[in-house]
């Protein structure tokens, strides 16, 4: 049932109402609001696992990536009876909110209605609700002019160092111009535990090779150097959640890697580890899966 710009439809045993589906939203390559729910649509089966039972942050461009964007924490006013909302603590609130109701996108009328409003980019944290961090994440920014096959040359270094310690890591780009790592760990421990390892890994490595790593933030020390950010750990961080879009000017997503096209990046070839759109990355999903459905399950305690 349509109205002017508006379109009623059924997703599971939900009815929403969807509009603007002709907006482009992605001027570069024309991909439209549309485009956009149907992508979230179909990926909904290996993504939602990873935004399951976590707050979820969204930014949100509801005139395209090339104009005003906004990061949205907390449920908006219309939100329907139906999404799942949680109230938690918001530490590092820029509104001073000690609490914040979240949304939680367990479900795929979530994800679509989340999707209507150009909630473009979905971000969550390390942990899940009511439960210390399940998650490790090493986020790997490269300042020019080295790129993303420097990255997958750290995080060959990387996998090699935390498999020392019993973590299996999985590689994903961030669809900008890095990369990340994530480790399923034990629920069990502290972010502060869980970043103060992160940090030491990351300044081991620096040591190892200084003059194309560092574990420091002041942006002056990056050129040419890949940044192992091991801050993304902190209770009040969050991470891009794989098979999101991203605000570039093609809508490329944050891509589940192997550790083949990981190697053969850093051995040059170019095409191996790049941004994936989000056609490419429905394709991929059609190939491997999930590529990175072990996150789900949780991993082993940090060494102290």
């Amino acid at each position: 049932m349509a109205s002017g710009d508006r379109i009623r439809v059924e997703v599971g045993d939900r009815e929403l109402d969807l509009s603007n589906l002709d907006k482009v939203l992605y001027p570069a390559s024309g991909f439209t609001k549309g485009e956009v729910i149907d992508y979230y649509t179909r990926v909904a089966p290996v993504l939602l696992p990873h935004l399951r039972d976590r707050a979820l942050t969204r930014i949100r461009y509801p005139n395209g990536v090339d104009q005003q964007f906004f990061f949205e924490k907390n449920a908006p006013a219309s939100t329907p009876d139906w999404v799942r909302t949680e109230r938690l603590p918001a530490p590092g609130s820029t509104k001073n909110r000690e609490k914040i109701d979240y949304v939680v996108a367990d479900d795929l009328p979530t994800l679509v209605w989340l999707a209507n409003l150009a909630a473009l980019e979905l971000h969550t944290p390390q942990w899940r609700i009511g439960t210390h961090p399940d998650l490790m994440v090493v986020d790997l920014d490269p300042g020019r002019p080295a790129g993303l096959r420097e990255c997958c040359g750290v995080a060959l270094l990387l996998r090699e160092r935390l498999a020392a310690d019993g973590l299996v890591s999985q590689p994903k780009t961030s669809g900008k111009k890095g990369m990340q790592l994530c480790c399923p760990i034990s629920a069990g421990q502290s972010a502060e535990v869980v970043s103060d390892y992160a940090r030491r890994i990351a300044e081991e490595l620096e040591r190892t090779a200084p003059k194309s790593i560092t574990s420091k933030m002041a942006r002056n020390l990056r050129p040419g150097k890949v940044f192992i950010d091991w801050s993304q750990n902190n209770a009040a961080k969050t991470t891009v959640a794989p098979y999101s879009l991203r605000a570039e000017p093609q809508p490329f997503v944050s891509t589940p890697l192997t550790w083949t096209e990981v190697e053969a990046a850093a051995d040059g070839d170019a095409r191996a580890v790049r941004p994936f759109t989000a056609a490419e990355v429905l394709d991929r999903v059609d190939r491997y899966g999930d590529l990175m459905a072990d996150l789900v399950t949780p991993g082993p305690a940090l060494p102290t």
